[in-house]
Formats: C-alpha cells, structure tokens, sequence
C-alpha cells in the first residue's frame, strides 16, 4: 500500500461508520476499500499521535471479520493486551475522538471500559484473555444469558504462563469459547494450502461433524466396530498430525480451525460463521502480517512495534533527543560487566529490544536468554542459575515484575540468591497509561526481607549502581526510567558505596529527600524555594533500601521539615520507610510525603502528568510552602475519568 499524498481527511466509507451496525450495511464486496481506508487513516493518525502501530496494521480485516459477524457488544471481544485494538475503536464510534489518541483526557491506546461499552474487559499486560473470557462464559451459562464470548490473542502472549493456564482450565469445561490464535509470526506454518483448507471447511462444517457422529455410532454397533474405529482414529490422528499443528489445542479439548489467511478478507467472512455455531472450545488460528501495508512498519517490525511521533514517507522519529537513554547505558554497562566477569548472564521476558539487551545478545549469545513472555518463570530461572553460580541480571519493565512478585519473593529472596533485576519504564511512562506505569515497584520490593533497592538520578549512577548490584552477595534491584536525563541533574557523581545517599544542596529550613528522577526537580524546586527565602537542603536518596540512616537523621537534626519526593506510589514507598525510620528513633520531625496518590494515573505526556500530580518543580514548590505556612495540603488534581466506569 502507497500512502496517498495530501490524504487530509477519511474517506467516505470509513465516514459513514460510527457503529457495528453501520459497518454491516457495507457490502462484502467494499470491505476491501474499507480496509485500506482504514490502514491510510492508522498510519496518518498515529503519525501525529504516536502508539502501536504495526499489531495494528496487522489485525484490520480480522477485526473487521469479527464485526461484521459477530453482534458486539452482546458478543464480548476479549482483547489481549488490546494494543491493537484502534480498528475496533474505530468501528465502535470513536473515530471523531480518535486524534486524542493516547493524549491526556483523551481516548486510551488499550481497552478502556470507561470509554465504551464495546470494550469489554481493561487490559494492557499480555496473557490475560482467556481466563477473562472463560470466566464470562461460565459467568453466562450459569445465568442463561446469550451472546458469544471471543478472546483474541497473539502468538507472543500464549507463551503467558497465565494462558496456557486458562487454555488448560477451558479445554474441559464444554463452555462455548472461542479463541482466536492471531498468529503474526515472520514464519508461514507449513499446512497453509488447499489441503489445509479443505480440511478446515470439512471440519468446521455442520455437515462433516453430523456424519461423524452417525458414523462412529453405527461403528460402534456393528461387529468388530470398536476395534475397526479404534483404528480409524489413530490413522486420522496421524493425518492430522502431519497437516495440522493444532494437535496441542486437540490435545488440551479445543475444535482446532486453522491456520487461515488474516488478510483474506472473504476467507475470513466464511470461516467464522461456521466456527461461531460449534459447540464447545474451539480456536481458530489465523495467520497476519504485523505492519500490513505500510513498507516501514513491515520491514522493521520492532522499531514500529510502537511508534512516537513519525514521518510518512520513511517511519522515523521526528524528534531525537541527545544524549543516551538509561535503557541504552544499561545495555552498554551489562555487556561490559560481561566482558570482565564470565558469570554475568542476562535474561529478558520477550523485552531484548526494550530493555536494551540487543547489544548483549549479539555478543554474547549463549549467556542471553529470552525465556519469552514469562515474567515469573524468568525469575525462578534466574534463581536457578544464580544457585549454580551465576551472575544473572533479569531486565523486566517495572510494569512487568509485578507479575512475578511470588517468585521473587520465594524463590529469589527467601533463599538470599544474588540475582540483579533491572527494572526499565519506572514511574510514570507517560502516554501507555495505568496499565504500564511503573509506581508500584518501591513498595513491593523493599518489603522484601534481604531484597537491596536503588534508583539511579543520572545514567552515570546507573553504571555505578549496577556495579554495585553485580558485587552484591543477595538480590537487587535498579529502578530507572525510559527516557533521558542531563548528566549533571544530580551534580558531579560521587563513589557510589553500598547503602549510602548524597546531599547535594544544604540547607537550614527544609529538607528535601528525592529518589531517582525526582532529584532533578528537588533541586529546580530547591532553587526557587531560595527566591523565596526558604533554604532547602537536597538529598539525593539513591537507595531505598537500606537507607542511609545516619545522612538521614543529620539532615532532619538541622531543618524543620522533611519532605520525601519518590516516582512511586506514597503507600508503602520510600517516603514510608522515612516515616518509619524515623519513629524507630524517637524522632517527631515533621514529615510530608509526595509521590502517586492512591488512585491509578490515567494517560497523557509524562511531563502533563507530573505536573497533574504535583512532582515537577512547581508543584514542589507548593507543597513545601503549604507545608511550612501549616496549612492544610491540596490534594492532586483528580483524573478526569476517575469517577467514570
């Protein structure tokens, strides 16, 4: 597909649909000009917007299929991780709000059920789909209600422990369910071909499954019958083995259908009807190119997983920053690690890319292991081979590591192996929303008897910090965010020793103690506090455990106040464990505690959303003021959308 130069607004069919409804009335033989027009219209929004632009290019017919077929939202589509549902929220009457895209106040680049009640089920981490549909259907037949339950989900998110769980849990309980194996994978399954069509149409016909029925039941009678179908069956499952690879679904209870042609659009126009009246389980594997129809997007599947701003004609980022993101000086940093010391190994949960570990695997393939989109069975790997004598990093997104917290806790701390977790996307990432913000990993990590926590304020302490972890005898881990930051936002980098913090600025009035990407702003906020006449101390916290007790208690023996500023929830968090430490010593300093109230943060721009919540330099400002004059603090703003849904 070309991109059609001066395309300033949709085209006439995409125009006249605002509902399922309308899309029915399209006649089959336009849905191919529908398709293109909506592949044009995905590629010039979100190259205003930014998002996940290749799933999404890849699922436009089968979401038009799914449309077209089923009855949404009596019919329940089930997403998973659901980015790549914009097709869906474009037939579902968003299309006029679809510029705000991922924008603040606008709409979200998941599932959101606030936003329509044709989005079903919230979602943003991968594997959750079919335990969600298979706990409505069963939800639906106990109460007798209607309507068809659909989960779609891609090839990466099956390797999901938690779906083959459910996959598990379904293949037995006779439910009617259908899940949908969107297959994007670069490989083409060898049984795609006439036979394997022919199979599939005789499979999933009405026809076929009554003549089986009747035909195993006369079998059955007849002398010598049983025998005769016992053989009947080894030699069909042997066929089926040979031209179907969906023995393992056969296996596991599931009406195996596939693999079709995702992009075929009357293909998929016939084959749903048939699979949508079988009974029981069944998934249909369908096969789809990730980036269709747009060259940038297909060529490079990673780089346009997910977008930020782009131009059209080459898919590039309009706007570069300098300097190195914390993601790549990590990379840069373990990979000399490795060099030095043939223990040191890295794990990556179907994130390399992500989490900067290319340049790793590259060098050195065999200590690199992606174990696929198993957050806790990373983990436990890794306490494996730390038992052996390894070395391992595991690089996780903090969003991530929440779902494996048990395995870190039994099977890392419990038993005091040294395994490094470097959590990428801490904090507030911005535009990806409540699914993805990293704000709850200080809470849940420093609870964790032996478990070390640090957060870097530069990429140089970054480095250092890792070296710290790597020399460490128990488990620890580095919270840092995705972007970029200046190399002197917290000054001149010092020695970093094990459990120790850096006063950056002194102070008489108040003093600010601030972790990882807030000591930036602490120190803003310390400057203009100054104009003020309030004289602010500024501590650079690094670790929020253990913490440095002793800078800690002779910071707060000369000032007033304390204020603890963390990218992180304030329950629990590191402004808690201030509190706590400080009670623990007889102390009655006063204390308040910024961070991510308790509520979960919509999306928008980072810099938006720090500002919402009272964390950039102003907002500190603020608060320190407000605290020294007595009055009572004002609560954040609120999300706009938090009283909705």
């Amino acid at each position: 597909m070309l991109l059609r130069k001066g395309l300033a607004r949709v085209t006439s069919l995409l125009e006249q649909i605002e509902s399922p409804a309308d899309l029915k009335q399209v006649p089959r033989s336009q849905l191919p000009q529908l398709a293109e027009e909506i592949r044009q219209y995905l590629v010039q929004t979100l190259a205003q917007t930014g998002g996940h632009l290749g799933a999404n290019l890849g699922v436009v017919e089968l979401t038009l299929a799914l449309h077209y077929i089923f009855d949404s939202p009596q019919d329940a589509f089930i997403w998973d991780v659901s980015h790549q549902i914009y097709t869906h929220k474009l037939l579902t009457g968003r299309r006029g709000a679809f510029p705000t895209l991922r924008q603040l106040d606008g709409l979200a680049g998941f599932a959101k059920r606030a936003e329509s009640p044709h989005d079903i089920f919230d979602a943003g981490h991968g594997g959750t789909s079919i335990s969600a549909a298979l706990g409505m259907a069963r939800a639906r037949a106990q109460a007798g209600a209607s309507g068809h339950v659909i989960a779609i989900i891609g090839d990466g998110a099956l390797s999901s422990g938690m779906a083959l769980e459910a996959l598990n849990d379904a293949g037995h309980s006779n439910l009617n369910l259908l899940v949908i194996l969107n297959d994007n994978a670069m490989a083409i399954s060898p049984n795609v071909g006439a036979l394997a069509g022919y199979l599939n149409r005789m499979r999933s016909d009405k026809r076929y499954r009554w003549a089986k029925t009747r035909c195993k039941a006369l079998l059955q009678r007849l002398p010598g019958g049983r025998s005769l179908l016992a053989l009947l069956e080894q030699v069909k499952a042997g066929l089926k083995q040979m031209v179907i690879r969906g023995m393992l679904f056969e296996n596991l209870g599931f009406t195996y259908i596939g693999p079709v042609d995702g992009h075929d659009l009357p293909a998929l126009l016939d084959i749903l009807p048939q699979v949508r009246d079988l009974s029981g389980p069944v998934l249909l594997h369908v096969l789809t190119a990730k980036g269709k129809g747009y060259s940038p997007a297909e060529n490079h599947h990673c780089r346009l997983h997910a977008v930020p701003v782009f131009d059209l004609e080459t898919g590039q980022p309009v706007e570069t920053s300098a300097g190195d993101t914390f993601t790549e000086v990590f990379g840069a940093a373990a990979c000399r690690h490795a060099e030095d010391d043939s223990r040191v190994v890295a794990i990556s949960a179907a994130m390399c890319d992500g989490t900067g570990l290319n340049p790793f695997r590259d060098r050195f393939p065999d200590r690199f292991f992606d174990v696929g989109m198993a957050e806790e069975h990373a983990v436990t790997a890794a306490a494996g081979m730390a038992r052996e004598g390894l070395r391992p990093i595991v690089a996780i997104y903090s969003t991530f590591l929440q779902r494996a917290y048990d395995q870190i806790l039994h099977d890392v701390c419990l038993q005091g192996y040294p395994v490094v977790f470097a959590l990428d996307r801490a904090g507030i990432v911005g535009e990806d929303g409540p699914t993805h913000h990293g704000v709850f990993d200080l809470s849940y990590l420093r609870m964790m008897p032996g478990m070390a926590v640090m957060a870097p304020a530069t990429p140089d302490e970054l480095v250092a910090m890792l070296a710290v972890a790597l020399r460490g005898a128990g488990p620890c881990a580095i919270r840092y965010p995705r972007g970029r930051a200046g190399l002197d936002a917290a000054g001149e980098l010092e020695s970093i020793a094990h459990g120790r913090a850096a006063v950056l600025r002194d102070g008489e009035d108040v003093a600010l103690l601030a972790v990882g990407t807030m000591v930036g702003p602490a120190l803003a906020s310390a400057a203009l506090l100054a104009d003020l006449g309030i004289d602010a101390a500024v501590v650079n916290a690094r670790f929020i455990k253990p913490l440095d007790l002793e800078t800690l208690l002779r910071v707060a023996g000369r000032v007033s106040r304390l204020v603890t500023i963390e990218e992180n929830v304030v329950a629990g968090g590191f402004g808690t464990a201030v509190a706590q430490a400080l009670s623990e010593q007889g102390l009655a300093i006063p204390c308040t505690h910024l961070g991510i109230p308790d509520r979960f943060v919509e999306h928008g721009a980072r810099a938006m959303l720090l500002r919402r919540l009272g964390l950039d330099a102003e907002g500190i400002v603020a608060a320190v003021t407000t605290a020294l004059s007595g009055a009572p603090r004002p609560a954040p703003s609120p999300s706009p959308a938090a009283d909705r849904g």
